[in-house]
């Protein structure tokens, strides 16, 4: 993926052809970088599993030729200068294209094992625990998205038009889109619910990696049990939004111009989100004389005899002592 990656930026760079709107290049040096991540990212879940490593490492290797059949032959046809999705125009073309579903097939039931040994496995830390089962899932139904691109449009006729499917919804292909993403502005593109479920595999774990390097920090986040809650938001958060820009893209919608029903149940997400991570921080065990509580005691020191690091007090300290508002912390 790197190799290829590093060839399509050169082309990038060097090959001013423009296929379907957009420079020749572009698709294959998004491909290669997002299942670069994508790789990555598997490979360092199978990491974290106690059991079943060698299941995984087997999904992970079938994972892996997958894609670089997938890259081999996107790259290939934009040497040749023709479209490597939806072409259907000559026998090689269809044939290639064929492929590349057989590929996605295999690539989508690979994941899918990958997620059942997640989801059996026992994994310490609970917020790590729920980011990589949610982030894999949501990958698989950002991935199945790709499916629903393949479905022929209304006026598609393979024997004239040489093409099968589209990212576009309402809109023709390679119309007026916006910069980098290439997503449309005038219509629906089923490349934006895709694109955001298959990198919930980034991002829900840069979640977790992000709450533990603020835990020193923040007594609340030292405790699991809130980051677990706080990334079991994020998740439940992160679908909503999956949801509702395949939502839109099924509507004929362009990402920034959603009707008024889209935006309200945006809001109604949003609102939801603050509140529930007002909720999931305000149970959390706090330190005895934060701030917020009002209750003197010493610096550093919970309500059950621990220090903020979970270390039990010295023999000679003295026993905290009991008073109002004592169970509000040790609940």
């Amino acid at each position: 993926m790197v190799v290829t990656a590093a060839v399509s930026a050169v082309g990038l760079a060097v090959d001013d052809r423009v296929l379907v709107g957009a420079p020749i290049w572009a698709k294959p040096l998004k491909f290669s970088l997002s299942l670069t991540a994508y790789c990555l990212s598997l490979a360092w879940m199978l990491a974290q599993l106690p059991r079943g490593r060698r299941v995984g490492w087997w999904a992970g290797t079938v994972i892996a030729l997958a894609s670089l059949v997938e890259m081999v032959i996107i790259v290939g046809q934009a040497v040749r200068g023709r479209r490597s999705h939806f072409n259907v125009e000559t026998p090689l073309d269809a044939a290639l294209f064929g492929v590349m579903g057989v590929t996605i097939m295999v690539l989508w039931a690979a994941t899918l094992v990958l997620a059942v040994l997640l989801l059996r496995a026992e994994v310490a830390d609970r917020a790590s625990a729920w980011a990589m089962r949610a982030g894999v899932f949501l990958a698989l139904a950002g991935a199945a998205v790709g499916f629903l691109m393949t479905t022929p449009r209304p006026g598609q006729r393979p024997d004239v038009t040489g093409v099968v499917g589209a990212h576009g919804v309402g809109v023709p292909d390679g119309g007026p889109a916006m910069p980098l993403t290439g997503w449309s502005t005038t219509g629906g593109d089923l490349r934006i619910p895709h694109f955001v479920g298959m990198h919930a595999l980034q991002v829900l774990p840069l979640l977790v990696m992000v709450l533990a390097a603020l835990a020193p920090r923040f007594a609340r986040l030292a405790d699991d049990r809130v980051r677990a809650r706080l990334v079991r938001l994020a998740s439940g958060a992160y679908a909503a939004v999956v949801l509702l820009v395949l939502w839109q893209a099924l509507a004929g919608r362009p990402l920034l111009r959603p009707d008024g029903v889209m935006t309200a149940a945006a809001v109604a997400v949003m609102a939801a989100v603050m509140v529930g991570g007002v909720l999931a921080l305000r149970v959390a065990p706090v330190a005895a004389g934060d701030a917020e509580s009002g209750i003197p005691a010493s610096p550093g020191v919970l309500t059950d005899g621990r220090d903020l690091a979970g270390r039990p007090d010295p023999p000679d300290a003295p026993a905290p002592a009991d008073g109002p508002g004592r169970e509000e912390f040790t609940s």
